[in-house]
């Protein structure tokens, strides 16, 4: 069995930055607020007059991630995409992006994960890989999320934590062992569907696509969350799947050389670095920059430390990501 690993991550985020301060002035908040309770400062958000937005940031990820693995599109076996906000009610984005990239007729399979919906991609691609079907894949999440937000102070308590943004990597076989993907780990916890999520359009609730007196349906059409139900979930599940993750390689805390926790609020990934006992310098967060970019938290997360040089040759990483469905993931990678 062969192993996968990863040879380019790329993102992109918006132009347009949306700053705590810039929040104040359409809804009863402050920036000093938003920080104490979830670690934001600013946000990117996608132009409402660009229409394709969530499949065109991933183009423009993926594009930057095969240059940096020194590949083509024509050098891509399959995508996996990875969003909760695509640019259809249907089909998904993948597709629209392997018509961009013009990759024939060659597969693009789409993840509803939510914000673990890029380790969910990830253990996909690896599965793929592994077995001997798939020589290189690229893995996409990609989110366009505030046109799905009520920017009002009716809907402040959601409005200020979510961001739109793109990250991609290429995932290669590889003969070396104990190299790329050491393991995935995914869960799920289908009795909390309604404890963050949006009910429309769909058939759960009303049964209809189109209807009248939108406003009447701010509940159904905006996300709604039971933030503590989520909260202590969250920094519970999280470090549990990493621990499993490391239990299923032989490996303790103390072999992380980066930790790279889904960036939902900073006091979640603060509580879930201080179970797993793991130093400042061993985990990254970039929450503060762009909020939660959901399913493309983690390949932006990546992203950004390689551009820093910060990725080396033999070092572990740890992912973890925890959000709506719940749903919950964790992934092994020796560099």
């Amino acid at each position: 069995m062969f192993n996968s690993k990863i040879t380019g991550i790329g993102h992109y985020v918006p132009d347009t930055i949306v700053t705590n301060h810039d929040l104040e002035k359409i809804m009863d908040t402050s920036d000093e607020w938003i920080q104490e309770r979830t670690g934001i400062k600013e946000r990117r958000f996608y132009k409402p007059d660009e229409k394709g937005s969530t499949a065109k940031m991933a183009y423009k990820a993926s594009l930057m991630a095969m240059e940096r693995a020194k590949v083509t599109a024509d050098d891509i076996d399959a995508i996996v995409f990875a969003t909760l906000s695509p640019d259809y009610y249907f089909p998904g984005s993948g597709v629209l992006l392997q018509d961009m990239l013009k990759m024939g007729t060659k597969p693009a399979i789409d993840v509803r994960a939510q914000c673990s919906g890029f380790i969910y991609s990830l253990s996909i691609a690896d599965q793929f890989i592994k077995t001997g079907m798939y020589k290189r894949m690229l893995v996409i999440g990609s989110e366009t999320q505030n046109i799905a937000l009520d920017m009002t102070t009716r809907g402040r308590g959601m409005a200020v934590l979510f961001g739109d943004g793109a990250g991609a990597v290429v995932l290669e076989r590889t003969e070396e062992k104990g190299k790329g993907i050491l393991s995935t780990h995914l869960f799920s916890q289908g009795e909390y569907a309604d404890a963050l999520c949006i009910r429309e359009p769909g058939t759960n609730s009303s049964g209809k696509i189109a209807y009248e007196g939108i406003d009447e349906k701010h509940e159904l059409i905006h996300p709604q969350m039971d933030g503590q139900l989520v909260f202590k979930n969250a920094i519970t599940r999280m470090p549990e799947a990493t621990m499993t993750a490391l239990a299923a390689n032989n490996l303790t805390p103390d072999d992380i050389d980066m930790f790279l926790p889904h960036q939902a609020n900073l006091r979640i990934s603060q509580m879930v670095q201080r179970f797993l006992k793991l130093p400042d310098e061993k985990v990254y967060n970039n929450i503060q920059k762009y909020g939660n970019t959901t399913a493309a938290t983690l390949p932006i997360l990546l992203s950004d430390l390689w551009e820093q040089g910060r990725i080396k040759e033999g070092q572990l990483f740890a992912l973890a990501a925890f959000g709506s469905g719940f749903t919950w993931a964790s992934a092994l990678i020796r560099w």
